[in-house]
């Protein structure tokens, strides 16, 4: 139990001493520390690929070998790089292993742990070069980030509360218990410029001055981690790799407002991060890091998670709150704002994940600092997942204003296979596309409203010359149909109807008047739906509709599918000249639309075909096209 400030400055005192093996090629080992740490990703991505095998085939050889106290096995949270996962960290060489499998684990055993001779063919980076050397700042996905948010994930076991407290855990709550009024801790969140990353980049500073101004007895903190848009998981990787943070972050929130409860909102889907956050939380309590008199100031604060469905809307300030209070989350009516009327019908502040893990290092290091990184009106750094058509799918963190380029092709390693970029999907179903002509825009809050787009969670969806743009807009529209709560009209019916009209136009049914009725029909629901969610929700459509238009109207008036995706106007059709009449493509169609033999031509009856491209696919003499 910490009890004063000298009980947790010997903690942490004692675990640094242990940790300096990670930052420090040439400390030391101390008596606990070892000689060797060896970091495994323990994030979902790399658990669904077998990293618990590699941790468990690491601590059997290390425990045959006697090696306990030389070597450590640390599991850590994501690396970030999930495109080349599992990931293993070797110090204190700073030497990354990618996509390593429990067969490998042998090899790396007897060779870099016993006889200190990395495994090349396994190496990040440049696995030619003459010197080996991989700490992160030469591995160009990590070397043109800024990790403020993720400065831990892959650093620290997150289910070792010392290990966070030797990187100055719980300094920022120690410090403003001590030395800071809560107004102080207030106007230090507004000078700092942090905007809130969870979706519409409200000013965090002010929405903490609202409920701080609040003259009741009970207040609440409250975090968003459901994180519902598709190909998001920054905040589940946040809290898999350091809940600490948001722990200690919601804290300080509390001390800044008057509240002394707070509720962290997950959803069910995410078991490693609730599992984390559950003993983060238990630790913290365990060391009077939570609960009543921490520090000995008389500040009170506890913790909670309460387990969300995995309903979108949730994602909703207010729906969350109405599901944390166990009725079903629906919107409420604005104002009152939650800040003045919120989780119980008391003044209460939400956040979500990401921008309380940036709290704590805004307080240590100053306002002045954080609001240095990033442009004018959006400050500091913005973690992004980036997934689809790009080569390094994983976590990106990086200052604010960094252009689209830099992040798909700096950073994310560029499109696969040689295609042509697109364009990319920010925000998720709320969001919108940037094209390929807006690649140098720097990307903040005010650029990408002007794009059409917006900033969300962080979700980066990345997209290549293949990606037909209304079938991607049809599939935001599906799920926000299917995870509209129904509670108002415009968001209910009005979707549904834009579905429709979209569905027809893939299938090639639209008219040209189509295209004017789904404007008119998203301009209505923008202006009239309840919240946010439906208001952005016919953001894919009229953003694709402005770039893309080209595509809409070879969809309406030549019924052809530029891309080749919407297989109601594509045809499959064999060559004779080239065919050689091997019978290939007649024997693994699944339906039977190939007629042909040696003698006779093969034809695929294209009232029987349903494009499932299998005979493309299986002919290998490349014999048959698809026609747009």
């Amino acid at each position: 139990m910490i009890k004063s400030i000298s009980d947790i400055d010997k903690i942490r005192k004692d675990k640094q001493a242990d940790l300096m093996i990670r930052v420090d090629k040439n400390a030391e080992p101390t008596a606990t520390g070892g000689k060797m740490h060896i970091m495994v990703c323990g994030g979902t991505g790399c658990t669904s690929s077998n990293s618990m095998k590699i941790i468990d085939g690491l601590e059997s050889l290390i425990k045959i070998n006697n090696l306990e106290d030389d070597v450590k096995v640390v599991k850590t949270g994501c690396f970030g790089l999930c495109a080349e996962g599992p990931i293993m960290m070797f110090y204190p060489e700073h030497i990354m292993y990618t996509l390593v499998q429990p067969e490998d684990v042998n090899e790396i055993f007897d060779s870099h742990v016993m006889k200190g001779e990395p495994v090349r063919r396994l190496l990040a980076g440049d696995k030619e070069a003459e010197e080996i050397s991989n700490a992160l700042e030469n591995v160009d996905f990590f070397s043109r980030q800024m990790r403020v948010a993720l400065r831990n994930c892959g650093a620290i076991n997150p289910e070792n509360i010392d290990e966070y407290i030797a990187r100055d855990g719980y300094s920022a709550l120690e410090k403003v218990l001590t030395e800071m009024e809560p107004e102080d801790v207030i106007d230090t969140v507004k000078a700092s410029g942090l905007r809130g990353r969870g979706g519409g980049g409200f000013p965090t500073g002010v929405k903490w001055s609202f409920a701080a101004n609040q003259q009741v007895a009970q207040k609440y903190v409250c975090c968003n981690a459901d994180e519902g848009d598709p190909g998001a998981f920054m905040d589940r990787s946040v809290l898999e790799g350091d809940p600490h943070s948001v722990i200690e972050a919601m804290a300080i929130a509390g001390y800044a407002i008057g509240a002394d409860q707070g509720y962290v909102y997950v959803r069910a889907e995410y078991p490693i991060a609730v599992e984390r956050l559950s003993i983060a939380i238990k630790q913290a309590q365990e060391y009077g890091l939570l609960g009543k008199d921490i520090f000995g100031t008389g500040f009170n604060f506890n913790l909670e998670v309460r387990l969300g469905a995995g309903a979108f809307v949730c994602g909703e300030e207010t729906a969350l709150m109405t599901s944390v209070e166990g009725r079903r989350g629906e919107p409420q009516p604005r104002p009152p704002f939650p800040a003045v009327k919120g989780l119980f019908g008391q003044p209460t502040i939400l956040n979500n994940v990401e921008t309380y893990a940036n709290i704590p290092m805004i307080i240590l290091r100053g306002p002045e600092w954080f609001s240095s990184i990033g442009t004018e009106k959006s400050k500091g750094t913005k973690v992004f997942a980036v997934g689809g058509k790009i080569n390094n799918t994983g976590l990106v963190e990086i200052p604010m204003g960094t252009t689209l380029r830099e992040i798909i092709y700096d950073i994310g390693g560029g499109i696969p296979n040689g295609k042509e970029f697109k364009a990319a999907q920010t925000g998720g179903p709320s969001g919108g596309c940037i094209p390929a002509s807006e690649l140098d825009t720097p990307i903040d809050y005010d650029s990408l409203i002007a794009l059409g787009s917006m900033m969300g969670s962080g979700g980066l969806i990345v997209m290549d010359e293949d990606t037909c743009m209304v079938d991607l807009a049809k599939f935001f529209l599906e799920f926000t149909v299917d995870e509209s709560c129904g509670k108002c009209p415009p968001c209910r019916i009005g979707t549904k109807r834009m579905l429709e009209i979209v569905t027809r136009i893939t299938e090639g049914k639209g008219q040209v008047e189509d295209l004017e009725k789904l404007e008119v029909l998203a301009k209505n629901i923008k202006a009239s739906a309840l919240c946010g969610l439906g208001q952005t929700a016919p953001n894919p459509v009229l953003s694709t509709m402005r770039y893309f238009k080209d595509e809409y109207m070879a969809h309406v008036v030549d019924k052809k599918c530029p891309a080749g995706v919407c297989k109601s106007m594509v045809q499959y059709v064999i060559f004779d000249s080239i065919c050689k009449r091997c019978s290939i493509c007649k024997k693994n169609c699944p339906v039977g639309a190939i007629s042909g033999d040696k003698d006779t031509p093969f034809v695929i009856d294209q009232d029987k075909c349903i494009k499932c491209g299998v005979c493309m696919e299986k002919c290998p003499f490349k014999s048959i096209l698809k026609n747009a």
